[in-house]
């Protein structure tokens, strides 16, 4: 794989330098520029040219409206969301802005490292926190724009689509293999199969193919809104 470059937008220089710290120990990714200000970070994106930005766009001088605005500039770019913990509806909003993967700032380094280098192969990369986040705070899956993620045909088995429409409605392994009569080993190797094949790195991507191919039923999806 060719050289990742990255810009790094955060209003912390500790961030920053944590983040630095994190990617100098890739062979891949290499860092091209800081931004500390909505402002300049449009600078950046426009003479550097990265091919990843990973922005905490809830920090002090940026806000989401960055987003949109870079990719407007240079919409090859891919948007990597480094946050807090955030609600559900700020991680919806992201997603609706532009941004490809998310993931919190108490990640592991490995997964803030593989966000970037995924992310760079044309993946999507979600911390698996996300659709937890959702389901507690009852956000209406409808109010989802699920517009960014890739649905292209894919082939899977009767046995493949049935094990996603599980795990989507938040079934474990040990209850699959229970309810469709498989063992666990095989209940896993078709969970490393669909993933190979839908090009996702976990189980809140699986949920979101399911969503998006109407696998599963929003309403069924414990997706349920409390607002009448």
């Amino acid at each position: 794989m060719e050289a990742v470059n990255v810009v790094i937008a955060d209003s912390s220089e500790l961030i920053r330098i944590g983040l630095k710290a994190i990617f100098v120990q890739s062979e891949i990714i290499s860092i091209v520029g800081e931004a500390n200000s909505n402002n300049e970070l449009k600078e950046l994106a426009t003479s550097r040219k990265p091919d990843i930005i990973i922005v905490d766009y809830t920090s002090k001088d940026f806000d989401i409206r960055v987003i949109p605005e870079v990719l407007q500039r240079l919409p090859s770019v891919r948007f990597v969301a480094i946050t807090k913990d955030q609600s559900a509806q700020t991680i919806v909003d992201a997603l609706r802005s532009g941004v490809t993967s998310y993931v919190k700032k108490d990640c592991s380094a490995h997964e803030i490292t593989e966000s970037v280098i995924e992310t760079a192969a044309g993946k999507k990369f979600f911390c698996g926190q996300i659709l937890e986040r959702i389901r507690e705070e009852k956000i209406n899956v409808d109010d989802i724009d699920f517009e960014q993620l890739s649905c292209e045909p894919i082939s899977l088995s009767e046995r493949e689509q049935e094990v996603i429409k599980m795990i989507a409605e938040g079934y474990t392994n040990a209850q699959i293999a229970e309810k469709i009569f498989l063992s666990n080993h095989t209940v896993n190797t078709h969970r490393k199969n669909i993933m190979r094949k839908l090009g996702v790195n976990n189980t809140a991507g699986i949920v979101m193919y399911a969503v998006k191919t109407q696998l599963v039923s929003p309403n069924k999806f414990l997706f349920t809104s409390t607002i009448s």
